[in-house]
């Protein structure tokens, strides 16, 4: 089936009558490109293989049709219908929301099991039967080992931003959960992105797909404006420049703030609030409980920034988010396209504001490469390769802009620094390496022995056995006779 041959219109698609009735409750009048190509085929019972960027309804071209599949049939105990795999628990529970909105008008049996709730409460799910299992892979593996969940019976398998699952390492949880489903399952397989490794996934798992891309893999919204602006190495500086483009940035409401590290998220996010800013923090070390009310208070409207990790950067549907500002540039060029996917969304424009040190030129490099055009910047850019004389990379201009501070970065040294001399310097994303200077090698007969207080000449240095017999550098306590028994 070809793509003018699809309907134009949710009524057109083959849906049943009560989805038909729960979408236009939700006041949607017509399918986005990945709807409108996907769910023919998934309601034909076609493997499908959807590659489509963040922010294009990938949800629900999987989840209407499969409410519109499960009318007929029952759930057994500890045996699921189907099974949707998501890499987080904050992605988990929005397709859980997306079932309870799209599949009011039906009687699904729907469990979560992801970490940080207790197991128990799932296990009783579990045992009154499940028609929609969404698990993330780690906490769906724990219930199978311990032999409280059977897959043998899921006639439909679903696979969620895939390429997140590489990134994280589930890959090889993936493997195994696909050994434990029936090999004449149906599986759904969503992408952004096609490295060789998810290729291969891809692979495995589908039998005679339907390949459905809706847009160039790795690509921008064109409603998203891209800005970087140049700042200097130390995170103080940093914060003052968000600080100052948060309060001068046109048209804002809200804003994600990303940062590749959990720490930075928390160091981050409690200098926003000592300088009254309202922001709250989503990171994976938090527990469920705190992650689940930051997004609510940030959805809400309650907290104007949510400062998040990564994980915040795939898939979450937060409407009308105005801005996103890259603290750290991220360490792939991939998650900077999923990163400023979380604005621009569903037709509305959005504002994505890079904050570039020196060492980032790099990886901005490598972005501008994936996406295929260069991001304008704000202010003075950084020009990779034109270096000073300490091996630094200059800003355009030729100003290095550390040069008037004692340390010339973390763990570096400049000309006035006492930093230690190749020291490690800690770093988020790929840093441009630095060109050390050379040494000419130093000869250590040359070098003048330590001289005594007394300016004596310098002598061979004595046997610990023969030095000092006279004990005259030792304290006067220790010189004391000591009287030995026999």
């Amino acid at each position: 089936m070809s793509s003018s041959e699809i309907g134009t219109s949710f009524s057109e698609l083959g849906l049943s009558e009560k989805v038909l009735g729960a979408i236009e409750a939700t006041g949607y009048k017509t399918p986005t490109p990945i709807q409108a190509q996907a769910i023919p085929h998934v309601l034909a019972r076609r493997d499908v293989l959807g590659i489509a960027q963040t922010g294009t309804g990938k949800t629900a071209a999987f989840v209407l049709p499969m409410i519109t599949m499960l009318e007929k049939g029952r759930a057994r105990a500890r045996m699921p219908r189907t099974l949707i795999l998501e890499p987080t628990r904050e992605l988990a529970a929005q397709v859980y929301e997306s079932f309870e909105k799209y599949g009011k008008n039906h009687k699904l049996n729907v469990a979560l099991l992801i970490g940080g709730v207790s197991f128990g409460d799932q296990d009783t799910k579990l045992v009154r039967g499940v028609d929609v299992l969404i698990a993330t892979p780690g906490r769906l593996l724990d219930h199978s080992e311990r032999g409280r969940l059977l897959l043998s019976g899921c006639e439909l398998l679903i696979i969620d931003e895939a390429d997140r699952m590489l990134d994280m390492g589930f890959i090889p949880d993936i493997e195994r959960i696909g050994k434990l489903v029936p090999f004449t399952r149906q599986t759904l397989f969503f992408t952004a992105t096609m490295p060789p490794e998810i290729q291969r996934i891809a692979d495995n798992f589908l039998h005679n797909p339907v390949r459905v891309e809706v847009s160039k893999p790795a690509t921008a919204a064109a409603t998203i404006t891209q800005l970087q602006v140049a700042v200097g190495r130390e995170d103080y500086e940093k914060r003052a420049t968000l600080r100052h483009l948060i309060n001068t940035a046109e048209n804002f409401k809200n804003a994600i703030i990303f940062c590749n590290r959990k720490l930075e998220v928390a160091a981050l996010h409690k200098s926003l609030v000592k300088h009254g800013f309202n922001a709250v923090a989503l990171h994976g070390d938090l527990d469920q409980s705190t992650r689940t009310a930051a997004l609510d208070a940030f959805r809400k409207g309650d907290a104007k920034l949510l400062i998040a990790s990564d994980v915040a950067a795939r898939g979450l549907d937060i409407p009308a988010v105005s801005h996103v500002f890259n603290f750290d540039v991220p360490h792939h060029p991939d998650d900077y396209v999923h990163r400023i996917g979380r604005t621009g969304r569903a037709g509305l424009t959005g504002t994505a504001i890079s904050l570039v040190a020196p060492f980032d030129a790099k990886s901005v490099a490598t972005i501008e490469k994936l996406i295929g055009a260069p991001i304008p910047w704000m202010g003075e850019p950084v020009v990779v390769g034109a270096d000073d004389a300490n091996g630094r990379p200059r800003h355009r201009g030729g100003q290095d802009r550390s040069a008037s501070r004692g340390r010339g970065g973390r763990g570096g040294r400049s000309g006035g620094g006492r930093g230690r001399e190749g020291g490690r310097q800690e770093g988020r994303g790929d840093r441009q390496e630095q060109p050390r200077q050379e040494r000419a090698p130093q000869r250590v007969e040359s070098s003048p022995p330590p001289v005594a207080a007394e300016s004596q000449p310098y002598r061979e240095r004595p046997s610990r056995e023969t030095a000092d017999t006279d004990g005259s550098h030792l304290p006067a306590f220790l010189l004391r006779p000591v009287n030995i028994k026999a």
